[in-house]
């Protein structure tokens, strides 16, 4: 039977996005989105929806961190 909750499907080589996201992004949330909507771009309805969803953390990350070097 299939967990409504955490599919299989966000599983790729053993690995989940969240177990990595945990490694990796606890302290820089929004790169931690680019990972999880990037990993599972094509894995849901809309590839494209999830890729500019990556694409706005992306943004949004890149403009904090241009705003700590100029200040």
């Amino acid at each position: 039977m299939s967990d409504p909750v955490n599919p299989d499907h966000y599983k790729t080589n053993g690995l989940e996005a969240i177990d990595v996201i945990e490694a990796f992004f606890m302290h820089s949330p929004h790169l931690a989105n680019v990972f999880k909507y990037t990993a599972r771009a094509g894995k849901k309805d809309n590839e494209l929806q999830d890729l500019r969803k990556a694409q706005w953390y992306l943004n949004r990350w890149i403009d904090l961190k241009e705003r700590d070097e100029d200040s």
